[in-house]
């Protein structure tokens, strides 16, 4: 007999799925990753959620939450996720639901960890923010009045199709996986990265670290004249691969950019939850749902 409750919580990453089992309180009971395959990653994730469903029957599992990067049609009915080629329209939350016999709640994995940091992380103290994730792509989560942004059509705070191109750049027209130009994702993301260096992100020289930090405060402070927000939280593999360099070089900018008395003293980041604000996210996307 189930002694406890919980959410299965789901992350759909570019590098890797992940799956574990979340209490109300925030808390990973369960957890297992795999790396994302090439193709057919439905079939790998499949496998991998009955593999934490099996591990939890001393568990009763009320919702199933995902976290999943865009874009995607409001509630995640189908998704089309620029770091996963093989879906277009892939309807993931009914897939997941009849997998799981759980009712499925999906969101855009950045607006996920805006939730988990809002609740247990760096912003937990702020009313307004954003959360960024920098990894096979650049998302963005933004809150307002402690009001997670949806959009019209559940899209809002696509952060990493900001247009930044300039002279700091060399040129302002480099394509992005999107189909447009000079947006911020097509500097920052890992892949865009390997195709700017040949090597892993991790290893990208000082001064594409210096010059990726200072685009990322030049789109903050865009972000924050617009929509009046007090911190911005980063967290994805390759933000945090780059460490103080990078976070320094954004603040440098974002200062530097920022001359509006409402915009002074914002701040950019780390993530507080290292790598379960992913999972905790997926789980508070379910739990948003059904308290509310």
């Amino acid at each position: 007999m189930a002694t406890t409750s919980g959410i299965l919580a789901v992350d759909i990453g570019g590098t890797k799925l992940a799956a574990a089992v979340v209490t109300a309180q925030g808390d990973i009971i369960r957890r297992d990753r795999v790396a994302t395959p090439a193709r057919a990653p439905w079939t790998t994730l499949s496998t991998l959620i009955k593999r934490i469903q099996a591990t939890a029957s001393d568990i009763e599992l009320v919702a199933c939450g995902v976290a999943c990067g865009g874009p995607m049609k409001i509630g995640g009915t189908e998704v089309s996720p620029l770091h996963i080629p093989a879906w277009v329209d892939f309807p993931l939350r009914q897939s997941i639901a009849e997998l799981t016999g759980l009712t499925t709640y999906i969101d855009n994995d950045a607006k996920a960890l805006a939730l988990a940091e809002g609740w247990k992380g760096a912003a937990r103290d702020c009313a307004n923010f954003m959360a960024v994730v920098i990894g096979t792509g650049v998302g963005g989560g933004l809150v307002v009045n402690n009001q997670l942004a949806v959009g019209r059509s559940g899209n809002a705070a696509h952060f990493g199709h900001i247009v930044v191109g300039g002279e700091i750049v060399g040129h302002d027209d480099r394509p992005c996986r999107c189909g447009g130009r000079g947006c911020l994702e097509a500097y920052l993301s890992g892949p865009a990265v390997e195709r700017e260096t040949g090597r892993d992100p991790m290893y990208a020289p000082m001064n594409l670290k210096v010059r990726n930090g200072i685009l990322l405060g030049r789109a903050v402070a865009s972000v924050a004249a617009v929509a009046d927000i007090s911190r911005v939280v980063v967290g994805g593999s390759v933000a945090l691969g780059w460490g103080g360099p990078f976070f320094e070089a954004a603040n440098d900018e974002l200062v530097s950019r920022s001359k509006l008395p409402f915009t002074a003293g914002i701040s950019i980041v780390p993530l507080g939850l290292g790598d379960s604000s992913a999972l905790i996210g997926a789980a508070a996307v379910a739990l948003a749902k059904i308290n509310n």
